[in-house]
């Protein structure tokens, strides 16, 4: 029998729809400690809560939820070795993201309707973007060493005008992730690539970004041209290493820059809470239950140009990154 869920307060929909006779206890990521999750039988979480043996050895969880695509905050080895069951939601926030990366794409590049876009991932999120891309009159290649799908990365940079990445971040197999965009990667792009990163923090080798950009600039300065904005890579990460402390030097110099809110969108929060949700019946064998939907966040800015907005909100005061991510309104 369940008694006890815990709940990171930031996923929403979620209030008021378990039986009365679960103790449903919302709490901050920085609440979700030892103490606290010690009771519990289930948990709710996002990217800032670590699942690991530190956090859940001796206590009474056996299902995780996270609503996020990502899952490498999850320590699947310790899970598999305590009986752990854990989920994560692919595909919840597709849309989302893919919007931010045609906002992205248009804030940089304008109207332009003769690019080739390279998208790196071709799951969820890579599917719609190549979409996207392709109904706007650009051209498209793939990148999936995985599946097998597409150029390798190192064939595909030299090509292209965008370089968008939708992959996970992984460190181990045959193909990891973690830098990926590496400084060879970074060398083989032509002059004016747009690199985007709306999937993992460490999936871009972000030192060796900045000195890729430094270089540039320095370059551009002996050879007086730094009004040629095509003679530079140009930039725009949502997805940082170390967050939610940022690389200061590498915020000064990308183009648009954001904390960690591509995905975030009402719908794409609806449908990991209920992924979730759905999950979480399934495992303990309850009747499925349905989120609040009448509990609707509020609307945040959509307008053109709102990505311009976030990157002069976040280069203003990055230190405030945690925060302007938790007072974000949906789009």
């Amino acid at each position: 029998m369940i008694k006890q869920v815990v709940i990171d307060r930031g996923i929403p929909f979620l209030d008021g729809v378990f039986p009365p006779e679960i103790d449903v206890r919302f709490l901050s990521p920085e609440e979700i400690t030892p103490q606290a999750v010690r009771c519990a039988d289930a948990l709710f979480v996002r990217t800032r809560t670590n699942i690991n043996k530190e956090l859940l050895s001796g206590s009474n969880v056996r299902f995780v939820a996270t609503a996020t695509i990502g899952f490498d905050h999850i320590d699947q080895d310790y899970c598999r070795e305590a009986g752990i069951h854990w989920v994560s939601c692919p595909g919840c926030n597709a849309q989302a993201v893919c919007d931010y990366v045609e906002e992205a794409i248009t804030s940089i590049k304008s109207d332009k309707s003769e690019l080739t876009v390279g998208v790196i991932g071709y799951g969820h999120v890579g599917k719609l973007v190549a979409r996207m891309a392709e109904k706007r009159g650009y051209t498209v290649l793939l990148s999936d060493p995985p599946l097998g799908i597409g150029l390798s990365l190192e064939q595909l940079a030299p090509q292209c005008d965008v370089l968008t990445f939708h992959t996970p971040l992984t460190r181990e197999g045959e193909y990891p992730t973690y830098h990926l965009c590496d400084a060879n990667i970074l060398r083989r792009c032509k002059p004016g690539t747009l690199i985007i990163n709306a999937a993992r923090g460490g999936v871009i080798d972000e030192q060796a970004l900045l000195s890729q950009l430094s270089t540039l600039v320095q370059r551009s300065r002996s050879f007086e041209r730094m009004r040629d904005k095509n003679s530079q890579l140009s930039t725009a990460i949502d997805c940082w290493e170390g967050e939610p402390k940022l690389n200061q030097e590498l915020l000064k110099k990308v183009n648009l820059a954001s904390f960690h809110i591509a995905g975030y969108s009402i719908q794409g929060k609806m449908n990991a809470s209920e992924m979730c949700l759905r999950a979480f019946c399934e495992f303990f064998s309850l009747p499925i239950l349905s989120i609040n939907k009448k509990a609707v966040p509020l609307q945040g800015d959509s307008e053109k140009g709102w990505l311009l907005r976030i990157t002069e909100q976040l280069k203003a005061d990055p230190e405030q990154f945690e925060q302007f991510r938790k007072q974000y309104k949906l789009r």
